[in-house]
């Protein structure tokens, strides 16, 4: 017995020593990465020296002889704060993540692979401008100055990996662009969805699930039934993005008023647009200055080009226009290796992938594409396809000659509305809404992009491959597409709803999302009444009262409440604006309930099912208590009674979780905004270590977009929102406002991993002005020969 507790205290103290010299090898590593706040550097193909101005909060103010210089300064930079962030961007887009991080990363390899997005970028290299080539290989040769230099201590992470990071290549910053696109358009996924339930649901109960609009609708062909096991298969070898559960759909807001409604007599623009909140955030900001050009705002790690900001003379801001650019084509095949086309059976164009995979073997992949693009039913698991057909998806962010990059380059130099437009129109993928504001006092709203031309149908719903019928004949050129500019009514505003009326000459999308967001910003403009400033446009991005709650919850009251909990839950709604507050009860109850009654929904018509059945959607729950109550059941007012069952249950849920005292519950406490590693999220263990954790009001129609997780043991967590704020006055642009979070670096130890938070939740702001407010430290970036 002695003997035995003697061991085990030998081996308690071994394991202890153990975890303590692992302990300690990972703080030397992160110490020993962390970048300096003064030093000298070399880059190639410098023209002359280039002078680093770090501020309070890690913000570089770049001060560059040439533009070229300055792209080359900006790599060295992003590298400096976010190499391993770039690097994850890269791989992930490339299909390479599971060299880097083992089989983990074999799902986003294999879709991406697919889809060929790597020698996709390759091809749109060769066709951009030399200018644009040329400022991709400065930047290039930065972020290579900082590799080459620092090698595996480049970042913490690579000392953990025990990995030396990758050379950049121009085409790499390419992939960027392919990564938003592909992020920022998902059709693909919900017609799956729509085709699943097909064979539980009849079509019109399906369009139901995603309500109408009012949209003209094309009548459908008959298609071939598919097992709806092979589809749920190709749905989960399809990626989500987020640790557990899929996030919330992408959003943003930006609006603009003319001088004539300004009190500077110029131009404001606001702009917020909604990622996931993340660790480091998708944006590094900054002030670069070259001759003829000034840049201040948002860039992207990974790109050279500004993408929200100002440039002295005009400034810019995004939203996606959520349109259909993507469709599923049931493809007939005519054999094995074939396929039908209207003039007969064709070949399947093939190649071959092998995915390394760290601490593995290498996967092996046969991808076959259609004249339409590629076959996804290769991603289901299962050997072999359904009888005599397969899927293949068409995308416009395939198409090849994409010059985004292009797109991008040119904005940052247009000095004017005119420049700026003509700039953006290149803009393939995704398609989105630019609102533009010039310092001449013009303002306007261009939605550049490939929108297809289809034969027939709405794009909606998978659609037969082998007969044309449905094919793509085009993409709209630009003239066609909407176009808003100088607007008699002072402003323009859009937070992803509706941009073109039922009777527009080129179809965008059946699936517009609902206008909470667009009719509270308007409220708020209109209840101004003073000229506005950009104090008053900040305040508006900081809304935090639900249109939908205000919609749902009248409709909702109609339920008669149990005794006890619900009864005063039900009362405490009754007096309820629909303000979103942290410190308060309301918000709690209100999304519990909802949740509960999307629940009883989804139960009663085929069981739960997150993917194919948007039960947690405010535009569906509006639709089934007001034209949809046979979704509830049968009889004169069906859903009373399932709503105060659904009260029921989550009062039942919210006293388990939260305690028995109603008036003690408060949003806040479980709607956390948590910005996870990148990497260490997925340590059990540490993660905690590296997240940054906050208390936020808002839900996911507010203004102040909060959107909660869909499903996973954290509903309630606020895991999407603003990644970036800006705010811009033309008459006075170095006094613009902007605000990112958590902060500006990557790596754990440094200051700024983190600083940038709290002024983010706050309402806060940062500007970028000709000079930064205090120094903290300075860089400099010497020239040194290419080669040398």
């Amino acid at each position: 017995m002695r003997i035995a507790l003697r061991w085990s205290l030998h081996l308690l103290v071994a394991v202890l020593v153990l975890v303590l010299l692992l302990a300690a090898a990972i703080a030397l590593a992160f110490r020993l990465t962390l970048p300096s706040t003064e030093n000298d550097a070399a880059i190639p193909g410098l023209s002359a020296p280039v002078e680093i101005t770090l501020d309070a909060h890690g913000i570089p103010w770049v001060r560059a002889a040439s533009a070229e210089d300055a792209h080359a300064a900006l790599g060295y930079l992003h590298a400096r704060d976010r190499l391993f962030q770039m690097d994850l961007m890269r791989r992930g887009a490339a299909g390479r993540l599971s060299a880097l991080i083992g089989a983990q990363g074999l799902r986003v390899d294999r879709y991406v692979r697919l889809l060929g997005l790597e020698r996709r970028a390759e091809a749109d290299l060769a066709a951009l401008p030399a200018e644009t080539r040329a400022a991709l290989a400065a930047y290039a040769r930065g972020v290579n100055a900082w590799i080459d230099r620092h090698g595996m201590a480049a970042a913490p992470e690579y000392v953990l990996l025990a990995t030396r990071p990758e050379r950049w290549r121009e085409t790499d910053s390419l992939l960027w662009g392919k990564a938003m696109a592909l992020f920022l358009t998902g059709n693909m996924r919900t017609e799956l969805a729509r085709l699943r339930l097909s064979a539980v649901l009849p079509r019109e109960r399906i369009d139901e699930l995603w309500p109408r609009d009012g949209s003209p609708h094309s009548p459908m062909a008959a298609l071939p039934a598919l097992p709806p096991d092979h589809l749920a298969r190709v749905l989960a070898a399809l990626p989500v993005f987020g640790e557990d559960a899929p996030l919330p759909s992408t959003a943003s807001n930006i609006w603009a008023v003319t001088g004539t409604a300004s009190a500077s007599g110029k131009p404001l623009l606001a702009n917020d647009p909604h990622l996931a909140l993340v660790t480091p955030t998708q944006w590094h900001l900054a002030r670069v200055e070259a001759p003829g050009l000034t840049l201040a705002g948002a860039f992207a790690p990974g790109v050279p080009f500004l993408v929200l900001g100002h440039n002295g003379h005009v400034a810019w801001g995004f939203t996606t226009t959520h349109s259909d650019t993507q469709d599923v084509f049931i493809e007939r095949l005519a054999g094995a290796d074939a396929y039908l086309t209207p003039d007969g059976p064709r070949p399947f164009e093939t190649r071959e992938e092998v995915i390394e995979v760290r601490f593995g073997d290498p996967v092996r992949m046969r991808v076959r594409e259609t004249r339409h693009g590629p076959v996804i039913s290769d991603l289901d698991p299962v050997p072999g396809t359904p009888e005599g057909h397969v899927l293949a998806v068409a995308m416009a962010l395939l198409a090849p000659g994409d010059a985004a990059a292009a797109a991008l380059h040119r904005l940052n130099t247009a000095r004017d509305f005119a420049e700026a437009e003509a700039a953006v129109r290149l803009i393939a993928a995704p398609q989105q809404n630019i609102v533009i504001a010039d310092r001449g006092g013009r303002i306007g709203m261009v939605v550049p992009g490939r929108v297809p031309i289809r034969r027939a149908g709405d794009g909606s719903f998978p659609v037969p491959g082998w007969d044309g019928s449905h094919d793509w004949v085009g993409f709209a050129p630009y003239e066609a597409l909407p176009r808003f500019v100088d607007p008699p009514t002072d402003r323009l505003v859009n937070a992803n709803n509706r941009v073109v009326p039922d009777d527009f000459p080129v179809w965008l999308t059946r699936d517009w999302w609902g206008d909470f967001r667009f009719r509270r910003i308007v409220a708020r403009l209109e209840a101004h009444g003073a000229p506005h400033d950009a104090a008053s446009l900040a305040a508006i991005q900081m809304d935090i009262v639900s249109e939908a709650a205000r919609r749902l919850l009248p409709l909702m009251l109609r339920a008669e409440p149990g005794p006890g909990a619900p009864a005063r839950a039900h009362a405490l709604l009754a007096r309820w604006d629909g303000t979103m507050a942290a410190d308060r009860p309301e918000p709690l109850i209100y999304t519990a309930w909802t949740r509960a009654f999307g629940r009883l929904l989804a139960e009663r018509a085929l069981g739960p099912d997150a993917e194919a059945f948007r039960e947690t959607v405010a535009e569906f729950q509006l639709f089934v208590l007001t034209r949809g109550a046979h979704w509830c059941g049968d009889g004169p007012d069906p859903c009373r009674p399932l709503l105060a069952r659904a009260l029921d249950d989550a009062m039942a849920e919210l006293a388990t979780s939260q305690g028995p005292d109603l008036a003690a519950w408060r949003w806040g406490a479980v709607h956390r905004a948590r910005f996870p590693h990148l990497l260490f999220q997925f340590v059990p263990g540490v993660a905690g270590w590296f997240d940054t954790e906050m208390e936020t009001p808002g839900d996911g129609y507010t203004v102040l977009r909060a959107g909660l997780r869909q499903s996973g043991p954290r509903p309630y967590e606020n895991v999407h929102g603003p990644s970036f704020r800006g705010v811009y006055d033309l008459a006075d642009l170095d006094a613009s406002r902007f605000i990112i979070a958590p902060g500006q670096s990557g790596h754990p130890l440094s200051a700024h991993y983190r600083d940038l938070a709290p002024l983010w939740l706050a309402g806060g702001h940062v500007t970028l002005p000709a000079e930064p407010a205090a120094a903290r430290g300075r860089i400099t970036l010497r020239p040194e020969p290419i080669g040398g």
